[in-house]
């Protein structure tokens, strides 16, 4: 006994299954529980993506309709800015229609100027400016046609009458300018000698 070797459970090697009265574990069922689990840990994962994908997509539909809000706002205040400078304007037709029309009329057509030449500062001021088009060459950027007049003392082309005023906003066209248009005179009909 004195050169036996005291075996401690540290430094044992396992014992077999069946020393133990443990039922040895099938070669068969070992892969069916790792593929049991990996399914499970699979399914696990798959259920966490789509809660985050819904998740995502409650955030996008919640940022969507708040940016629709959003510029909605904008657009209001944007109308409510532009209304609030054409109202003055509002105000002078009403002082011009209430005005007694005992001088003939002259009264009116200044008061109806002065409405005219207030609502162009206003439209400036939003960024809307008019432009002149009689004098230039047609061009179907700034202009539209209504018209075309014969004339041999100017350019073809060019624009001599505005039916209908240009608009710009902050340097694009807001409303082209109708006009009539200048061309060259037609040659007159060859006669063929054959009186008729």
């Amino acid at each position: 006994m004195a050169g036996d070797v005291i075996r401690t459970e540290t430094n044992l090697p396992p014992e077999p299954a069946e020393s133990r009265g443990e039922p040895e574990a099938t070669t068969a069922g070992d892969p069916l529980e790792s593929l049991r689990a990996e399914l499970e840990a699979r399914t696990r994962e798959a259920t966490e993506t789509h809660d985050r994908y819904l998740r995502t997509l409650a955030d996008f539909d919640n940022y969507r309709k708040r940016i629709a809000r959003e510029r909605e706002e904008w657009r209001r205040q944007a109308q409510s800015e532009i209304l609030r400078e054409i109202l003055p304007v509002l105000d002078n037709f009403h002082r011009a229609l209430a005005a007694e029309a005992g001088d003939g009329g002259a009264g009116f057509r200044a008061g109806v100027e002065l409405i005219h030449r207030d609502f162009l500062k206003a439209l400036e001021r939003v960024g809307v400016r008019p432009f002149s088009a009689v004098g230039e060459l047609f061009d179907p950027a700034r202009h539209e046609a209504v018209a075309r007049i014969e004339r041999g003392d100017l350019a073809d082309q060019t624009v001599v009458e505005e039916t209908l005023r240009g608009y710009l906003f902050y340097g694009r066209v807001l409303r082209p300018a109708q006009v009539v248009v200048a061309v060259e005179p037609s040659p007159p009909p060859e006669s063929d000698g054959v009186a008729s």
